[in-house]
């Protein structure tokens, strides 16, 4: 019996076109944090040439680098999978433009941690080093806040579940809710690390994701106001 022309080829043909996206933002993720890695290796190795100290295993420096770079592959995630799922071109930008930023900011990050010779993630607790005067004192023995995330304004993993479980405008604006929230924890990190941080090329980038992140905080407000939506709470 010859078979249905209505079957397989349909289904088999968009499991390629999916499969093909992801292949595409795989390469050029990767593509993207190497640059960024390139950079930062260049800048940090100028900070060398200035003769500053190296930073260390618990300084500002070190401590800012592991965890944002945690917090911003997180940011990453949600925007790609935004940018894939949505239909608002909107929402694309926003998820692309924060998918592109993050990655680059990254990339940046750990090679710095590859030329001081220091792990891509903290061997401890998360956010012990925000402990200066003045700090925040996220530290704690479990690295956990308040809502249940490894730092301030991350989602948790019921949360990352339910977005990949929805669609369309309530996709859409529990994007708005998760990213803006995480958005803010990231500036509280950003702006301890432009205070703090020892290193001028640290400093000069948070100060970059403050110039960044605090616009897209603004518009995503404007989004979730313009879709009838409020947003979540931060401790």
């Amino acid at each position: 019996m010859a078979p249905d022309e209505h079957d397989e080829p349909v289904d088999q043909e968009a499991e390629t076109a999916g499969w093909s996206r992801v292949l595409i933002f795989g390469a050029a993720t990767l593509a993207v944090l190497l640059i960024g890695a390139t950079i930062g290796l260049v800048l940090a190795q100028a900070v060398g040439d200035e003769e500053q100290p190296v930073p260390t295993a618990g300084s500002v420096d070190v401590g800012f680098a592991q965890d944002m770079s945690v917090h911003h592959l997180q940011a990453v995630t949600m925007a790609n999978w935004a940018r894939s799922h949505s239909t608002d071109p909107a929402i694309e930008q926003l998820a692309f433009d924060i998918a592109s930023t993050q990655t680059e900011q990254v990339g940046r990050m750990k090679g710095w941690l590859m030329l001081w010779q220091q792990p891509e993630e903290p061997l401890g607790e998360y956010m012990t080093w925000m402990t200066e005067p003045g700090g925040h004192q996220h530290g704690g023995s479990s690295g956990e806040d308040d809502s249940g995330g490894a730092m301030p304004g991350m989602a948790t993993e019921e949360e990352l579940q339910k977005l990949r479980s929805l669609s369309g405008r309530e996709l859409d604006v529990y994007f708005l809710q998760l990213m803006l929230r995480h958005h803010q924890g990231g500036t509280e990190m950003a702006e301890y690390g432009k205070e703090h941080a020892q290193v001028g090329a640290v400093r000069t980038l948070a100060n970059s994701i403050l110039a960044s992140q605090v616009p897209e905080a603004n518009l995503m407000r404007q989004l979730l106001a313009k879709r009838n939506a409020e947003p979540l709470p931060f401790p």
